[in-house]
């Protein structure tokens, strides 16, 4: 894994791998230990897009694991870019700073072509309407640690399918899982794209169109709200036509089950109206909390397969090659299962 460019590269075992480094690192932090696991390693974010949630958590969980930060939250106005700089030449440059670059762009397969060109790890962390593979990571991470296991969900993906990266990302995720059914309801402006359900046609997944919410979200073990992305519309016209199609609100909650789980990338822009946030069936702000914790494990297994030594006193947690929990169907809280690799 020495780049994340996208969740196609993922297998199921290191899926698991991930999310058992995941959990143990969220144990440690909330258990007030200190980490060094990154001391004296170097990471930069370079957003040319807005950011809240993934550049502050990838900064927060380097700094948690005693690494550091350097930082240009507007690349797009306040980089050589405005003067003309190639993408590929920025990254050149900015490689011999740091030890790994966090990278989100408003052109689609900008992290590929950033990975080609750069002598450290690159993590994609958005590429236009692409793909965004660590948010779909700490979605699979809270849907896990919500529901307990990921095989046999019934997944109901709302809004911009079209545009929305993370739905694209978390669509090739799941396909990793048995017994998954995936219903897409979206306005007939934003579509999933057709490149996304041939991938889970190949990989056999169990997918259908939908129009009605209500009946859509009766059937939902989770349910994936989105945004209806404004500034990715080619005219105003077309956005407003899209816009507040599906909201989510306390009369469609009554319809949901008991058990259901509703997750949202974030931002929201009135897709779930706040009332909802107090039913305990919201977990998108426990989703974004758990985001910080999947960064950090993808910070250490990328710097670990570059070949960056850790440093001689830093924490000692290994990081397993392959699966060391099973995600697997059944009831209650999921457990550990040691296959391979001994957490600290």
């Amino acid at each position: 894994m020495r780049h994340v460019l996208g969740a196609k590269q993922f297998t199921r075992p290191e899926v698991e791998a991930l999310f058992e480094t995941s959990r143990t690192f969220e144990e440690k932090v909330k258990g007030g230990q200190v980490l060094d696991r990154l001391r004296g390693r170097i990471m930069a974010t370079v957003f040319f897009e807005p950011s809240t949630r993934t550049r502050l958590s990838f900064e927060a969980a380097m700094l948690r694991l005693g690494g550091q930060v350097i930082s240009t939250e507007n690349a797009a106005q306040f980089s050589s870019a405005i003067k003309g700089e190639t993408l590929e030449d920025s990254i050149r440059v900015i490689g011999a700073y740091a030890d790994v670059i966090v990278l989100r762009h408003h052109e689609e397969g900008a992290a590929a072509r950033a990975a080609a060109v750069s002598s450290v790890p690159v993590i994609n962390a958005g590429d236009g309407p692409g793909e965004h593979p660590t948010q779909a990571l700490l979605d699979l991470y809270a849907i896990y640690r919500e529901k307990g296991r990921v095989d046999g969900l019934r997944v109901a993906m709302v809004g911009d399918l079209a545009y929305g990266r993370t739905v694209h990302s978390l669509a090739y995720l799941l396909s990793l899982f048995r017994d998954i059914h995936i219903d897409f309801v979206s306005p007939p402006e934003t579509p999933v794209p057709d490149r996304v359900l041939a991938y889970l046609a190949e990989r056999g997944i169990s997918w259908s169109r939908e129009t009605d919410l209500a009946r859509v979200a009766a059937q939902a073990d989770v349910l994936y709200q989105t945004r209806i992305q404004k500034e990715r519309f080619p005219s105003m016209e077309m956005y407003e036509r899209a816009y507040g199609r599906y909201v989510l609100d306390p009369s469609l909650l009554g319809r949901m089950r008991a058990d259901a789980v509703i997750l949202h990338p974030l931002p929201r822009a009135g897709e779930i109206d706040p009332a909802v946030d107090a039913d305990p069936r919201a977990a998108y702000f426990r989703q974004a909390a758990g985001g910080l914790y999947v960064r950090m494990a993808l910070l250490c297994q990328c710097l670990e397969d570059a070949g960056q030594a850790y440093p001689e006193g830093s924490e000692a947690l290994s990081v397993p090659a392959m699966g060391t929990i099973s995600i697997a169907e059944g009831e209650g809280t999921a457990k550990a299962q040691v296959k391979g690799g001994t957490p600290a």
